[in-house]
């Protein structure tokens, strides 16, 4: 059996910056065990799997696997394999066309607009698949703990570190200065032993920056799912520009936060956080950027 995949840089306009993907064009004849195996080959913080669609209607069904284990929803791999579809214009012989796809996941339905500058396809923005929520706060001392940073660096005025989700849950913490966020370490014996009691066991923390065009700068850890820090974290960023929509006094709002990740461990990347609030309730959260391909090849498993 010989299959098909490509990578792409997601999150950025420059190869070899962003957060690296493997998409494997022809998963359909793979198990969840052969699946697991090939992401833990390409060890990147995820790969996904295209299959044929269940519901016609829809482009794909796609399976996303970190090296260690599947999630059900995540940010960059929509994006990226968006983007992967969309410049192929087909996926099992059926034509990949017009502004957007549907792709069925474990999370549920994700739709997705593909970006385009005239006919070149750039990348992709995605609705999440669920809507937001918030659950239970979380321990300043051991946010500080896991990610190496003190209790006084934690910014409380806002909110108290806590659990949102849109499909994905992670603890969301907001520090007080770009020098706080810079100087973090997460602490891998921490994570193993202590977050991983919580429903979320990743945490990103971030910091106010009014850089310019830069609104937001973030980090995502996850050492004990083999994730030391990912580049770009489209969940926990979508999860984040809900709840900042939620967490504002307006009960009708459009926001729009434009958020760098992934700066600190040289793969800078950019995402486009958008959130729509009605009558004071969070309605809809996306999350999208710009991709760029770096490789193609196969894989043999005979």
């Amino acid at each position: 059996m010989r299959l098909q995949f490509q990578t792409v840089d997601v999150f950025t306009s420059d190869r070899f910056a962003g957060n690296p993907l493997a998409v494997v064009l022809n998963a359909d004849g793979l198990s969840s065990e052969q699946m697991q195996a090939i992401a833990a080959e390409f060890n990147l913080a995820e790969t996904t799997f295209v299959r044929p669609p269940q519901d016609s209607n829809h482009t794909a069904e796609v399976r996303i696997f970190t090296p260690r284990s599947e999630m059900p929803f995540a940010g960059h791999p929509n994006v990226g394999t968006a983007f992967v579809l969309a410049r192929s214009g087909q996926s099992y012989g059926r034509p990949v066309q017009g502004g957007s796809v549907m792709f069925e996941e474990k999370a549920g339905l994700v739709p997705i607009e593909i970006l385009r500058e005239g006919a070149t396809v750039v990348g992709a923005r995605l609705a999440s698949p669920q809507p937001l929520s918030v659950g239970a706060e979380i321990a300043g001392e051991l946010v500080a703990s896991a990610c190496g940073v003190s209790i006084g660096d934690i910014e409380t005025t806002h909110h108290r570190p806590c659990i949102a989700s849109c499909g994905a849950p992670f603890i969301l913490a907001e520090l007080k200065s770009r020098a706080a966020l810079a100087a973090a370490s997460p602490n891998s014996d921490v994570f193993r032993l202590e977050v991983t009691k919580h429903p979320a066991v990743s945490i990103m923390i971030y910091t106010q920056a009014n850089e310019g065009d830069i609104d937001i700068r973030a980090r995502m850890f996850a050492p004990h799912l083999n994730i030391p820090e990912d580049p770009a974290t489209g969940s926990a960023n979508v999860a984040l520009i809900g709840l900042l929509a939620r967490l504002r006094p307006e009960s009708e709002l459009s926001l729009s936060k434009t958020i760098a990740q992934g700066v600190e461990m040289g793969r800078p990347s950019l995402l486009k956080a958008e959130a729509d609030k009605k009558d004071g309730i969070v309605t809809a959260t996306f999350i999208g950027g710009r991709c760029v391909p770096v490789m193609s090849g196969t894989i043999d498993l005979d």
